[in-house]
């Protein structure tokens, strides 16, 4: 979607404004003589050109500069396993500014997720119910940080020099390793460490991709999580591992159009054994489609007349 300015002004007169103009016929000797010619002139000195006309010419020039902003709407498909996931689910994403929408179709049922990050406000509603729980995700980020230690995390996407065509899209591939340390459930007593890696495919300068980079940054800044945040209460390292992917791959420069990520849990002494019992999850994300136009503000906001419930 492309800027456009519009200014209406008065017809410009055909002579220019009363003042004294210079003619240059031949280089000046000396640079004290050439510097007042050269000298840069604004608007309301403009003597050459009408007022009007500079003003205008100031104006369209701005619009031209203003990066344009695109709303973006990616349709993807997503297949796992591992605790408990298995087939495949389809999802839209829908970002507009800083707030995102996604809605993930699970059976008979669509369960959607808003992002507002000016807002810090997280809503979670399904297509069978008219209730939505809302959380206040300042405090929700304030809240996991007491459970993952930061300071650990390593984080890296690294081109592997690979092409592929996806969709008609030539795509870069990268190798990408996120890893951090986590208390599960929030208790101290049982550290575990989450390692996300695996091959990740961007189609660089895609349309939208500037929209999507901005948001996931902007989102990530804050403190946000992409997931459901009670799922995220229980594992707090996996939620932040997961957040840190995609600021990662949206730092690219581009969308990434198939991701193929390995999640292992680890840990010392008894939860070692546990999480060995557990086992690993493989997720593999395609995106089938990504447009870029115009979408309704009232997208990303529950539907009038459900019930909103605070959560914590």
């Amino acid at each position: 979607m492309h800027t456009v300015t519009k200014l209406r002004l008065k017809p410009p007169s055909d002579e220019p404004a009363a003042g004294r103009r210079i003619f240059v016929t031949r280089r000046p000797r000396s640079g004290r003589k050439l510097r007042p010619l050269l000298k840069p002139k604004t608007c309301l000195i403009r003597t050459d050109i009408g007022f009007r006309r500079c003003l205008g010419a100031a104006v369209l020039a701005f619009g031209i500069a203003v990066p344009a902003h695109a709303d973006v709407t990616l349709k993807q498909t997503t297949s796992g396993k591992g605790m408990g996931m298995s087939g495949k689910t389809s999802a839209v994403t829908y970002i507009k500014g800083s707030k995102m929408r996604s809605d993930v179709v699970m059976g008979d049922k669509t369960q959607t997720t808003i992002f507002d990050i000016d807002a810090q406000k997280m809503y979670i509603f399904d297509s069978k119910k008219k209730e939505a729980d809302v959380w206040d995700m300042a405090a929700f980020a304030s809240e996991i940080s007491k459970s993952v230690d930061m300071s650990n995390t390593k984080a890296s996407i690294t081109p592997n020099g690979q092409k592929k065509e996806i969709g008609g899209h030539a795509a870069s591939g990268y190798d990408m390793e996120v890893s951090m340390d986590a208390a599960m459930g929030g208790n101290k007593e049982m550290n575990m460490t989450v390692a996300l890696q695996g091959p990740v495919w961007i189609v660089p300068n895609a349309p939208g991709s500037a929209d999507y980079g901005r948001f996931y940054k902007a989102a990530v800044e804050k403190g946000w999580i992409f997931t459901d945040p009670r799922a995220a209460k229980a594992q707090p390292g996996q939620a932040k591992a997961m957040a840190e992917m995609y600021n990662q791959m949206a730092a690219t420069g581009g969308i990434p159009y198939e991701t193929e990520v390995q999640i292992k849990l680890g840990g010392g002494g008894p939860m070692g054994g546990l999480l060995a019992k557990i086992g690993n999850v493989s997720m593999t994300t395609i995106v089938d489609s990504v447009e870029t136009g115009s979408l309704a503000e009232d997208l990303f906001a529950p539907p009038a007349g459900y019930k909103v419930s605070p959560k914590k």
